[in-house]
């Protein structure tokens, strides 16, 4: 299980996270990508709270795919479009930690990859013991040069 420190020597963090996380020998860890605040039927929400609902959602999904949850995860990076939208953020953001506290960096940005974007996470997670049991292996693409013959020979 990974530790969690807060040493009494700095200031107390001020939101849900840890200064820092010492994570055990041969952890499995599970690299998150940001996450957007797109449904899965591709709809994005208007609101920051239902926007950082998906976003965790979607994490949770990536988690449990790798056969862990959201107490393995021991480092968020969360990116936002403005300022004041992060008090509701913060607030959504706790409810899915439930008082977990991975190591934490939130960063203000002027903009997203579309304009309509007002949220996006990142996490690492990690585990101790042996390979995911759950884990759902996404299928391979095909390389891009054999999706071009192929269309090739379509014509």
């Amino acid at each position: 299980m990974p530790r969690f420190f807060s040493p009494e020597s700095t200031a107390a963090p001020n939101a849900s996270y840890s200064h820092g996380v010492e994570i055990p020998p041969n952890a499995r860890w599970l690299y998150v990508a940001g996450q957007i605040p797109v449904r899965p039927d591709g709809s994005i929400p208007s609101t920051i709270e239902e926007q950082t609902e998906v976003v965790w959602t979607n994490i949770k999904a990536v988690l449990a795919g790798a056969g862990m949850g959201i107490r393995d995860i021991v480092k968020i990076t969360s990116f936002l479009t403005r300022f004041e939208n992060f008090p509701r953020f913060a607030q959504v953001r706790a409810g899915f930690l439930d008082g977990h506290r991975p190591a934490s960096t939130s960063v203000i940005i002027s903009a997203l990859a579309k304009p309509e974007f007002l949220v996006e996470v990142e996490a690492v997670a990690a585990k101790a013991g042996g390979p995911a049991k759950a884990a759902r292996r996404v299928p391979k693409r095909a390389p891009r040069r054999a999706v071009k013959a192929k269309k090739r020979a379509r014509r």
